[in-house]
């Protein structure tokens, strides 16, 4: 089913909200991010939604990018075609990959197809008009049932790739697709252009989807976090969920992250949801067995900024500033992170080459250390989940051995024979086998 494509087993993915990302909210003002965002060791742009928003039901002044009114069309709000066309190509020349948000469950009310083949939607039995999707008034759910539909749906989907030469989809709400029609879709759109797919779906509650998907969500994961922070719980609940991710097995992959644009919109910011654990889990999220994904703006950070969905509010930059690093105050700590994930191959997500060792230590209780280890690479991760100052912490555990280096100051350690680390309230330790 699924083709291969090497790099996504050493990508990372920043999530692209292009309408906030500069006070312009196009794709040639976003440009001028590239060569920063290239220096942070940005692997793959995934672009929100950039088809043209319905407007009938709208919601806000500018409507939501989920709710599409034609599938083979820029929103002009952010540019032309050609627009969208000259940054891809410049991405690439980049070394970027780019993918593209692709909302196959619903459509916004005055859709296209919506004049032109009415028999695309689900109808309300009730009302006899469109069904309108769950929770969200101002979409409507289309009627995979029909086969014209399906078809119709994969050659819009052709259409970027042709048009674009995009490397991939991230699909949303992919569990609420029939999952036959991306088995469907999939071999058609592979046979174009090997391509990455990425799912919005846990696939601890999906799992077939996996079968179709390279990546999925850990939605579960996002949830449980929150709660271990929030509510006091205990370290090994959240390791028994990794134990539940990790026998999956590595024919797909997860992507790890702390914020997004429906979470930092609708639930808080990753400061707001995990206060200081924000620090630990961003590095759990690039160093675990899987995919790390960053969202804009997470670099400066965020910190009490809720960026609205529905109306222009744009980044605050520092100086308004999108192509400087200067004031960013995370620009680094990505930059050694993302860059250490798609280099070493000890953090290679999804290859089966990779084994992760959890470590024992005299602290389990607080916390979470591992070692991921491929061939003769090795990085060695110690995250304190706690809150507790000058943590003494022995790692008990004889699969750490030799030298290592701590990939943010350099520093180099003989871990032969002490295994030995004070850290501070939710500090963070990486280290790469020399």
């Amino acid at each position: 089913m699924k083709k291969e494509t090497d790099w996504k087993h050493t990508t990372n993915i920043y999530e692209v909200n292009l309408r906030q990302y500069t006070p312009e909210g196009t794709f040639n003002a976003f440009a001028a991010a590239l060569p920063r965002l290239k220096d942070m060791g940005v692997g793959t742009l995934w672009f929100m939604p950039i088809t043209p928003i319905a407007r009938e039901k709208m919601k806000g002044s500018l409507g939501s990018y989920y709710a599409c009114s034609d599938y083979t069309a820029i929103n002009p709000e952010f540019g032309t075609l050609q627009d969208f066309q000259n940054l891809v190509k410049q991405a690439h020349e980049m070394g970027f990959k780019v993918i593209i948000d692709w909302v196959a469950n619903h459509t916004g009310w005055d859709h296209v197809w919506t004049r032109s083949h009415p028999d695309y939607y689900l109808k309300d039995s009730v009302t006899g008009t469109f069904k309108v999707a769950s929770g969200m008034d101002d979409i409507i759910e289309l009627n995979y049932g029909n086969p014209e539909l399906r078809k119709a749906m994969i050659d819009a989907m052709k259409f970027w790739v042709q048009q674009a030469d995009i490397d991939g989809f991230r699909c949303d709400l992919a569990s609420w697709v029939e999952l036959d029609f991306w088995k469907e879709a999939r071999p058609q759109l592979d046979a174009v252009k090997p391509l990455f797919w990425l799912g919005e779906y846990d696939e601890l509650e999906n799992p077939d989807y996996g079968k179709v998907f390279d990546a999925s969500y850990s939605w579960k994961w996002m949830h449980k976090t929150e709660d271990f922070f929030k509510k006091r719980q205990p370290l090994s609940e959240l390791y028994d969920l990794l134990q539940q991710y990790n026998s999956i097995g590595d024919s797909s992959m997860r992507a790890w992250f702390t914020s997004n644009h429906d979470e930092n919109s609708w639930n808080g910011t990753e400061y707001e949801k995990y206060g200081g654990l924000a620090m630990p889990l961003a590095v759990f999220s690039c160093t675990w067995n899987g995919i790390p994904l960053v969202y804009s703006g997470q670099e400066i950070p965020l910190k009490e900024k809720r960026l609205q969905f529905f109306d222009r509010d744009p980044i605050p930059w520092p100086g308004n500033r999108v192509a400087q690093t200067d004031g960013l105050a995370l620009h680094s700590f990505y930059k050694v992170l993302l860059n250490l994930h798609t280099t070493n191959p000890a953090l290679r997500g999804g290859d089966p080459a990779v084994t992760t060792f959890k470590l024992s230590t005299t602290a389990d209780d607080r916390v979470l250390a591992y070692l991921r280890k491929n061939g003769t690479h090795e990085v060695l991760v110690v995250l304190n989940f706690s809150d507790a100052s000058n943590l003494h912490v022995d790692i008990t555990d004889a699969h750490v051995t030799g030298s290592f280096s701590d990939v943010f100051s350099g520093a180099t350690r003989d871990l032969s024979t002490t295994k030995s680390f004070v850290m501070q309230p939710y500090g963070y330790l990486v280290f790469e086998k020399r």
